[in-house]
């Protein structure tokens, strides 16, 4: 390591633990000595390279970067698709490969022993679930994909070893801090009322301990319990974790729940200044490590809280566009893209080297304190009563006052997306469907796809009455047979759908061979005036011109593109007719660009994307 990285991690250490920054430095570099001589640098060479021609990979943006227009990324569980006596994680890749060979990415979700919350109550981090496969299945998904791995840095499972011998050490003990592993407080501490909570459960939970009860933070469920990262043996802990992501090849790195990591009573406990801190203490570490790697920070909180996890380009490498899927789903509501595309046209600029993971589902739900100060009460809760007519769910969080406000919708994105009042209509759902995805595919940033997504899947009531989680009502795991009875059925909604997901992932991901690509994330992004129906993007770079128009109405357009830059005379459809007919109007082939700029027809719920030249 580079002595300036080795003092910048000095002095992050020292804004964390004041007056011991050397002492934990010193435990820090012996981690990393260790790492090194595990092999990590092996199994670095041995990530994500395949099919790539790493010449134009890595011609735009900044030198090393750990992303490209190369690039979709699928969300999915290790066992989303099942097939009997193959390891999952070997199925998953498989499937990918067969299916979707234009994804070039994959966030699998957490893949440890767990206790619940979909893997998320992580009962041992050195460990692959075995019913999922095992440590060399992980490293050969890399060696197909570019790799990201969950990291769950707030909280472990109770049944986490660590936690069992948090309960059985004094925390007092100076010769061991097992004792400190895990935050606690006191119930009747009324400081506590002023912590934010993303859910409605009990912050505090007794546990039986050595010297009698403790009452240990869980912000997130009662099996959940919050690490102490004011103890620095926890830091070091996490960060052994995510040196060991590294070494079995994974690129990106999504920090779960970072928001909340850090909690200082009289606080709010999220966002802290110590937080970023850390964040920012990873991201030296990781760049010194191992550069073009991605640190993913995932705070489902309003944008301007979102993006502070940037930094000055410090901190995270790429932030969720959290705001994305809820403005999308109202712009299909209510037929009117008008607040999508003014806060499209608003967002202001990240810092140079940074990004946005963008998507519009994943196993979560579709979370609406993004959307606070871009959508009124009324719209939110409109939302939610049409999902709710559609078959989906809401779930809620508990305000400091004790009321409770609408936290995250719970359904596919395919039902989500559904109209208040349209009857059933599965080619006009397709449609729509693909048009929303339009939307993703065109926008800054490096866009995900959750496999329910890509594979159009419906809401799975039966799988949330059953658990009574709302959340697996968008987590149905599938079987391959079956699956592939359906993708071999040319009519069908799954193939369908991944059809047209297919194209726009081709033409998104082509790359020129003389200029720049419009659809790398870095690329600029003007948002033009082509009515309240229509989501119009321009897309630039270089010599490059992409126009992406979507239809949200459902209704036919002809629309009239102004403000295009200068000299342009030609335009050229990118996608195939069956994209801009959308819901089944013809289009008619495209005049030339005129003085007053470029007139357009499309279907209901129509894309089209035009090479302008």
């Amino acid at each position: 390591m580079q002595p300036e990285a080795t003092e910048r991690l000095r002095r992050h250490l020292e804004v964390l633990y004041p007056g011991r920054g050397e002492e934990v430095l010193a435990d820090v570099l012996t981690l990393v000595q260790s790492w090194a001589r595990s092999g990590a640098s092996a199994e670095q060479e041995g990530r994500h390279t395949a099919d790539r021609d790493t010449e134009s990979w890595g011609r735009q943006g900044l030198a090393g970067a750990g992303y490209s227009e190369q690039d979709v990324f699928v969300i999915a569980y290790g066992d989303h698709v099942r097939e009997t006596g193959i390891a999952p994680l070997r199925t998953l890749a498989s499937v990918l490969s067969r299916h979707a060979p234009e994804v070039s990415a994959v966030h699998l979700l957490p893949h440890h022993p767990a206790t619940g919350d979909g893997g998320f109550a992580v009962a041992d981090y050195e460990q692959v679930e075995p019913a999922l496969g095992t440590w060399a299945d992980v490293s050969a998904l890399a060696q197909q994909f570019r790799l990201m791995l969950d990291a769950v840095v707030n909280h472990t499972s109770t049944a986490h070893l660590w936690f069992r011998n948090f309960c059985a050490t004094d925390p007092a003990d100076p010769t061991s801090p097992a004792g400190r592993f895990y935050r606690t407080a006191d119930p009747a501490d009324e400081r506590l009322a002023q912590v934010t909570r993303p859910r409605t459960t009990d912050l505090l939970t007794a546990v039986e301990a050595v010297e009698g009860k403790r009452w240990v933070w869980t912000t997130f469920s009662a099996e959940q319990a919050d690490l102490d990262f004011r103890e620095p043996a926890v830091l070091l802990a996490i960060t052994a974790v995510l040196l060991d992501y590294l070494r079995r090849g994974a690129s990106w790195i999504r920090l779960d729940a970072i928001a909340f990591l850090w909690k200082e009573l009289g606080t709010t406990c999220i966002h802290l200044p110590q937080t970023h801190e850390v964040v920012r203490f990873w991201r030296t570490l990781v760049d010194a490590l191992a550069p073009g790697s991605v640190l993913l920070t995932e705070t489902n909180v309003p944008h301007a809280e979102n993006v502070s996890y940037l930094g000055t380009g410090d901190e995270a490498h790429a932030v969720y566009q959290f705001a994305l899927p809820p403005l999308t789903l109202a712009a299909f509501h209510q037929r009117d893209a008008s607040a999508l595309t003014s806060w499209l046209a608003n967002l202001d600029p990240i810092p140079a080297g940074t990004t946005f993971f963008t998507f519009l589902a994943s196993h979560d739900g579709i979370g609406l304190r993004p959307v606070e100060q871009l959508l009124s009460r009324e719209e939110v809760a409109a939302l939610g009563e049409t999902v709710a007519e559609h078959g989906g769910l809401v779930s809620w969080r508990t305000l400091p006052d004790g009321s409770r406000a609408p936290y995250e919708l719970n359904s596919t994105y395919f039902d989500a997306l559904r109209p208040p009042g349209e009857p059933e209509d599965e080619h006009r759902a397709v449609a729509r469907f693909l048009a929303a995805h339009a939307i993703l595919l065109s926008v800054p940033g490096v866009p995900a796809l959750y496999l329910h997504s890509l594979l159009g899947s419906r809401n799975w009531t039966a799988g949330a009455q059953e658990s009574g989680h709302a959340r697996d009502i968008n987590r149905e795991r599938l079987e391959r047979s079956a699956l592939e009875a359906e993708l071999s059925d040319p009519a069908s909604r799954r193939t369908r759908v991944l059809a047209g997901l297919r194209e726009m992932m081709r033409v998104r991901t082509a790359v020129s061979e003389t200029a720049a690509s419009p659809f790398h994330p870095d690329a600029a992004m003007d948002v033009l005036d082509a009515g309240s129906s229509v989501v119009a993007l321009c897309r630039r770079a270089a010599a490059r011109t992409v126009l992406c128009l979507q239809e949200v109405s459902g209704q036919a357009q002809r629309v009239r593109i102004a403000g295009l830059p200068d000299g342009l005379r030609h335009a050229r459809d990118l996608l195939g007719p069956e994209l801009g007919s959308g819901a089944g109007e013809v289009v008619r082939a495209l005049p030339e660009i005129g003085a007053d700029g470029l007139d357009v027809e499309l279907g209901g719920y129509g894309v089209r994307w035009l090479e302008l030249s």
